[in-house]
């Protein structure tokens, strides 16, 4: 309890400054590099661990799991990585993210019936991984201050207790095996390592308490396929389609333009209905979905690359938060804090704004920026992604896990937003205030506002398309 509310810094007299001198991030995420970022404005040094090498351009790395699938920047992401690198969209544009609006350029089917494509409310990239990651690393590695170990991985961590004070590292290869552990001190040691962080056994390894964990795991499984543009894509009216699961109907797919004239295609199912990963499977998956047009689109459509699959996709939350016996000098962020469902597109985006709440916090002129106050700025900042995730996974057909409480509040609550879905699809303000929140630009609380709710109680049932709406509204 006493280190959680010990500042960050050295408690060595000599330091005037309430800046850390060395900083360690543990992983070259998109969350390790914009906290490395930040961590620069007051550090000397901030050295990122990394196991892989970063490749030189947009190119895959093999120690990210989910770089040959579907990506997207939400709108909210996209603010808060330009509050952090100023000028960061207008690069990813240049280097061919394609941006896509939302009702207008997608097809969209939802709980049984079509969106209408009325103004776009919202927009998201939809450029690669690769090219996302390597657009932000290139910007982020050329600060003087930050420097790499790559080809290292962290063993366990320095301190004790009380105060974490650096980590121990070894190279990765097999010569490397027969090498013992080195310490690299630090003032600060921050975990990005994602989903599959080690972190709680290091922790206990010193003394400290492991976070309590909550998990909520539909089973979701899903396969990505990237294609080339048809010869039509160019003169089509429409930049992506999207086939939404719920409760009922557990297949999705989605169609979304890539980089240099290319396209992704990932097809999701839950626990019992995973989508297959050969040619043969992923068609005959497709053709499964409630509508034939994304299947239609695909025998059409030339395939670039095999089909890469993915089943990690449970929501886990590690509540550093919480009070316990924790040392000082130890953060965690990204997915080695909250990891969510990746079919929702949160991740990305709550890297960002992440990043956002540790530079307030550190910078926040009336408290000390310590371990406990900022570990909980940090668990607040992907609070909303985590209601939305889980909010929606809990109502899921075979759902497991110790974060499936059902409340007697929920129920109502329930009722309240399926009645939202139902009419987002046909009537625009509802629909708006839907997608802000998906996207993480407007709190839930904004689907309660008075015409809202007026609309969704009171109002009648909105008209929507009876068939794929292929053309924009131009009314």
């Amino acid at each position: 309890m006493e280190a959680q509310s010990t500042p960050l810094t050295s408690d060595a007299p000599e330091r005037t400054s309430p800046s850390a001198r060395h900083a360690v991030v543990i992983g070259g995420s998109m969350a390790g590099l914009l906290a490395a970022h930040v961590l620069a404005s007051h550090a000397d040094t901030v050295t990122i661990v990394e196991r892989d090498r970063f490749p030189d351009g947009p190119e895959h790395r093999s120690g990210l799991p989910q770089d040959r699938h579907t990506h997207v920047l939400l709108e909210s992401g996209q603010r808060a990585l330009e509050a952090l690198l100023p000028g960061i969209l207008e690069t990813m544009r240049e280097e061919g993210s394609p941006r896509v609006g939302m009702p207008s350029d997608v097809v969209q089917w939802q709980g049984g019936r079509w969106f209408r494509r009325t103004a776009a409310t919202t927009h998201i990239l939809t450029g690669s991984r690769p090219l996302t990651d390597w657009v932000v690393r290139r910007r982020v590695l050329s600060h003087p201050r930050i420097t790499t170990l790559q080809g290292t991985e962290v063993t366990g961590l320095l301190g004790d207790a009380t105060r974490v004070r650096g980590v121990r590292l070894r190279e990765r290869g097999a010569a490397a095996l027969r090498q013992d552990a080195r310490g690299l001190e630090a003032d600060l040691v921050l975990d990005a390592t994602g989903r599959s962080s080690h972190a709680p056994a290091w922790l206990a390894a010193i003394g400290a308490e492991p976070p309590h964990e909550e998990l909520l795991d539909t089973g979701l499984a899903y396969s990505t396929r990237f294609y080339r543009a048809r010869d039509d894509d160019a003169n089509a009216d429409f930049r992506g389609i999207y086939v939404v699961p719920n409760p009922t109907q557990p297949r999705g797919g989605i169609l979304l333009p890539m980089e240099g004239g290319r396209w992704s295609v990932i097809l999701s199912g839950l626990r019992g209905s995973e989508p297959p990963t050969d040619e043969a499977g992923f068609l005959a998956f497709a053709a499964g979905l409630p509508h034939p047009v994304l299947h239609d689109w695909l025998l059409e459509a030339e395939p670039e690359s095999a089909v890469h699959g993915f089943r990690k996709t449970a929501n886990l939350r590690r509540r550093y938060d919480r009070p316990g016996r924790r040392p000082a000098g130890f953060l965690a962020t990204g997915e080695a804090l909250c990891a969510f469902n990746p079919v929702y597109g949160q991740g990305l985006s709550v890297s960002a704004f992440s990043a956002v709440a540790l530079r307030d916090a550190l910078d926040d002129p009336r408290r000390t920026p310590t371990t406990g106050f900022v570990q909980k700025a940090l668990f607040a900042a992907a609070q909303q992604a985590w209601d939305v995730s889980a909010g929606a996974d809990k109502n899921m057909p075979g759902a497991r896990g110790n974060a499936l409480r059902p409340r007697a509040v929920d129920r109502p609550a329930d009722w309240y937003l399926n009645r939202v879905q139902d009419r987002a699809c046909g009537n625009p303000e509802i629909g708006a205030a839907f997608r802000g929140v998906l996207s993480l630009t407007r709190p839930v609380t904004s689907l309660f506002a008075p015409s809202i709710a007026k609309a969704v109680l009171f109002g009648p049932q909105p008209e929507a398309p009876s068939e794929p709406p292929m053309r924009r509204e131009t009314r």
